[in-house]
């Protein structure tokens, strides 16, 4: 019999291709094509019509786990859309997820310059990322580590459909938003939400950004197949920062009789040359319809970075993006980051859990990249211990 490969090996094999790819072009003095990709076009009116590409191939491997996940290989992410925009005027955005059969983005907007002569902000209707999150609203190719830190996956209301309106300013920006349920008709109910941020600091490799986000989700019942009314619902939980399991180490449960949760953000970022600082404290506060106490949760994560080849991360429009190479054969970062979440409060016994990572990064140009994660994940629900080690690869491309 052949003998088995580990599990490790389906992504490290990607990542030994795509190395002797960009060794290739960056030998043969074209190295460009890893730049500037022709994925897009543009109009004699300077409207810019382009292809949304974004593919990631995961590897998962647990250890001291007790038996309770399972080690895993697979896609993580498949995007495929579009993309359509007039600098200043308007532009607009489509993309299907092919790996969880979901729609992602699918949105218009409109700059308010065009339509007044000065700028009062942009006006965005569809399907977009509620703002409580900064971590969370932050693009999944664009992240430092290769999930979102505990107290983002518990807190995080992710996407949905509605309204908003954001303005930016060199050292501040705000927004505002109404929004429903998302695209597939789940989350039934409706979010009113808020961010605001000061940048006191925000130069090319020189940022400091602070911000708040709040929101408030009612959510709805659903009538059932005999036309009887059910309670509002809803349920904080995280994985151990793993994307391929849906086990969890601590969860509230679900709790039903829901009136409304209100969820507040604190977000910081500091940038300075090849070195970064972020965190972010979070908190979700659950009334109920009867009479009886409030459930909080609460939580917070904070991460340091390091370009060991000299880059900086990227930053605009109140959020982070990658690390763009200056050199041929790519850049090069390492990371740390603490996080905790706490799912205890009165007679919910949600469990309380914090991690600890270690990530590496390379970036090949500006379409590829290759992340190793190490996780020491330490949990405790109801007097139940579990305190896996959880290794991770991930190998994308996105355009």
């Amino acid at each position: 019999m052949p003998r088995r490969r580990s599990k490790p090996f389906h992504a490290l094999a990607a990542w030994s291709a795509l190395a002797m790819l960009a060794s290739t072009a960056a030998k043969a003095g074209d190295a460009d094509w890893l730049y500037h990709w022709p994925t897009h076009t543009q109009t004699s009116d300077g409207t810019d019509i382009g292809l949304i590409l974004r593919y990631q191939y995961d590897v998962n491997d647990f250890s001291n786990d007790d038996g309770k996940f399972r080690d895993s290989h697979t896609n993580r992410r498949r995007y495929l859309g579009f993309y359509v925009k007039k600098p200043g005027v308007y532009d607009a955005t489509v993309y299907y997820d092919f790996q969880s059969k979901q729609w992602q983005d699918v949105f218009a907007r409109l700059q308010s310059k065009a339509v007044f002569g000065q700028d009062l902000g942009a006006v965005r209707f569809g399907q977009s990322k509620t703002p409580v999150s900064f971590e969370g609203v932050t693009t999944s190719t664009q992240t430092t580590f290769i999930e979102l830190a505990l107290p983002s996956q518990a807190v995080y209301e992710n996407r949905r459909v509605g309204l908003d309106w954001a303005i930016q300013r060199p050292h501040w920006l705000a927004s505002l938003g109404y929004y429903g349920k998302n695209l597939t008709g789940k989350n039934r109910g409706h979010t009113v939400a808020a961010r605001a941020a000061w940048v006191p600091i925000h130069e090319a490799k020189n940022v400091l950004h602070l911000g708040v986000a709040a929101s408030q989700e009612r959510p709805y019942g659903l009538v059932n197949a005999l036309g009887v009314q059910q309670p509002a619902t809803a349920s904080f939980k995280a994985p151990p920062e793993a994307g391929l399991t849906t086990t969890t180490l601590v969860s509230s449960g679900t709790l039903s009789g829901v009136s409304h949760i209100n969820r507040l953000g604190l977000e910081g970022l500091w940038i300075d040359g090849p070195w970064s600082v972020q965190g972010e404290y979070l908190q979700a506060q659950t009334r109920f319809e009867v009479p009886r106490p409030d459930y909080d949760i609460a939580g917070y994560y904070v991460f340091g970075s390091w370009v060991l080849t000299g880059e900086s991360r990227q930053y605009h429009d109140g959020n982070v993006s990658n690390v763009i190479p200056d050199h041929p054969w790519g850049a090069v970062e390492f990371a740390v980051r603490y996080s905790e979440l706490d799912l205890n409060d009165g007679r919910v016994q949600g469990g309380k859990e914090h991690d600890w990572t270690a990530g590496a990064n390379w970036y090949v140009g500006t379409h590829l990249r290759l992340q190793a994660n190490y996780i020491r994940a330490f949990s405790n629900r109801r007097g139940l211990v579990i305190d896996p080690h959880i290794f991770e690869l991930r190998a994308e491309i996105f355009i």
